[in-house]
């Protein structure tokens, strides 16, 4: 017999709101019945006169649900957390504790981790150490049958909860947030993960927790923040859901992967974040010494960071895979036609499409030796990302949207081809259509994957494939088992449905002179320097 999933609710910053969140759970408990839990992450106190918690203290009013509680994330709201192992703090409102592990008699499990980061000693009553994080990470990891948790509770954000995922709005995840909560969430891989404090809701996509292809698959965590209770703008403060205890799961239903999934933002900050420091930066992977700078202002040369070097031995850095003959692609390779080249950074770099459909044809590549994305290692993956995202905003301000395919089939080395399409030649879905027609004429079979997904989940290293991406995130795939059109994807924005240019789709036809070629790589550069994101390292 299944297991009956328990039914929770999860809130952000009360502040002192407590009227407002009880009425709104009493309201949502009517229309859809009892829950067995409400969790509140952030500041349950707030700056408020204590006239409305007097009344629950003295049980004039009483919670309508079992209500647990971190506790302080400042000085001010100290006061009501006199117990650090925690304590009921009226008639169903429960303070967790500073720090430690809640098990149900159901054998949900809940981490719980109260106040914000703090590296100053002795540590206030309102913050948390490395050592906090450190503890806690060793009396549950050091299980040997340790799998994770189902839920983990913060009040800050962990740092760079952003990457690979979707937007977070205002809140700058490379910048706020706690490098220890980070840590944390990456070694107890919860199920769910709950926080507040800045006051909006972002329910990131759910990302894994291993490496695909790598390691055995395992269930993935979903990130939520919540908002503040009773906010004016409306903003998202309970969240409702519902959850079996991993315990009583079977392994397979456990490790299942939502479609729209996507890597750890926590793996590219390197392989485990350091307790009690910052999360390291990734470990440069660019194989090529022969960097240029192309701000002819500044005249420099640049490391092989694609930053400035002071130091007069620089840490040489890992290789990626190394070319069998001469490639027209490695930024270090003399084949390549450097006249061609618009913009460079750390991992990848722009350059012309020699023949594009148009003058702003180009092409994302990375600048080491990898054949295609399923072989790029994280940190190219980011820059690649970085790039596409760049190129969507300049060629939006142009009117364009831009639509990007890669083949891998008789190439050596990654092309990422990004074409603009005018927007007031067609409508995305009149791509969309015309490349899934023209597919079916000559017998493709292009498949539709999930938004979010990763090529890497499809694709294995070495495997031939063709796909799309188009500019709303939707994503086109097919396998290719034998033979291929080289030219199809041009072929498909060349044609009458879309750019109406089919004399254009082989660029041999469209060679120009090395000197109109220099031309448009001028003119593109000043063109994209605003939007140039290298410039800001």
């Amino acid at each position: 017999m299944a297991q009956k999933p328990l039914r929770l609710l999860a809130c952000g910053d009360v502040e002192g709101k407590f009227d407002v969140l009880f009425n709104r759970v009493r309201a949502i408990q009517k229309k859809s019945g009892n829950f067995d839990l409400l969790l509140c992450v952030g500041n349950f106190f707030g700056s408020t006169p204590d006239a409305e918690w007097e009344e629950y203290k003295t049980g004039i009013k009483k919670a309508p649900i079992q209500t647990y509680v971190l506790g302080a994330n400042n000085q001010e709201t100290v006061k009501y957390f006199q117990d650090a192992d925690g304590c009921e703090l009226a008639e169903n409102i429960t303070y967790l504790g500073r720090k430690g592990v809640f098990t149900g008699t159901s054998g949900l499990q809940i981490v719980y981790l109260s106040g914000t980061e703090s590296s100053n000693e002795p540590v206030p009553g309102y913050s948390f150490s490395p050592k906090d994080v450190s503890s806690l990470r060793t009396m549950l990891c050091s299980t040997p049958q340790f799998k994770g948790v189902d839920i983990l509770l913060t009040s800050p954000w962990p740092k760079y909860v952003g990457n690979f995922g979707n937007s977070s709005g205002e809140v700058d995840t490379k910048k706020c947030g706690s490098a220890l909560v980070s840590s944390l969430a990456t070694g107890l891989k919860p199920r769910y993960h709950f926080a507040a404090l800045e006051k909006t809701y972002y329910e990131r996509l759910p990302y894994r927790n291993h490496i695909v292809l790598q390691e055995n698959a395992q269930h993935a965590t979903r990130f939520i923040a919540l908002a503040n209770v009773g906010n004016p703008e409306k903003k998202k403060y309970l969240y409702a859901f519902s959850i079996v205890p991993m315990k009583l799961m079977d392994a397979a239903e456990l490790v299942k992967q939502p479609p729209d999934v996507t890597e750890n933002p926590y793996r590219k900050c390197g392989k485990e974040a350091s307790v009690g420091k910052q999360i390291p930066a990734p470990e440069e992977e660019s194989a090529c010494q022969f960097f240029f700078d192309l701000n002819e202002r500044q005249g420099r040369k640049r490391s092989s960071t694609g930053r400035d070097s002071k130091s007069p031995h620089p840490k040489q850095p890992r290789k990626p895979p190394q070319p069998l003959g001469p490639c027209w692609f490695c930024l270090a390779s003399p084949e390549v036609e450097k006249h061609l080249v618009v913009n460079i950074g750390t991992h990848c770099y722009l350059a012309l499409a020699k023949g594009g459909l148009s003058d702003d044809h180009v092409l994302i590549l990375p600048i080491g030796h990898y054949q295609s994305v399923v072989e790029l290692s994280a940190e190219v993956v980011e820059e690649v990302e970085k790039y596409k995202a760049t190129l969507r905003k300049f060629f939006k301000s142009r009117g364009k949207r831009c639509i990007l395919f890669e083949r891998n089939y008789k190439s050596h080395h990654l092309q990422l081809q990004v074409i603009p399409v005018p927007l007031s030649c067609c409508a995305t879905d009149d791509i969309k259509d015309a490349f899934i027609t023209q597919a079916q004429e000559q017998q493709i079979e292009l498949l539709e994957i999930p938004e979010h997904s990763d090529i890497k989940q499809i694709a294995q290293p070495g495997a031939a494939y063709f796909y799309v991406e188009l500019d709303t995130g939707e994503k086109l795939f097919h396998r290719i088992k034998k033979n291929f059109p080289l030219q199809f994807g041009r072929e498909v924005l060349a044609s009458e449905a879309i750019l109406n240019i089919p004399d254009k789709s082989d660029w041999r036809q469209c060679q120009i002179s090395k000197e109109e070629e220099e031309t448009l790589a001028r003119r593109f550069r000043k063109d994209f320097e605003p939007f140039d994101f290298t410039l800001d390292d």
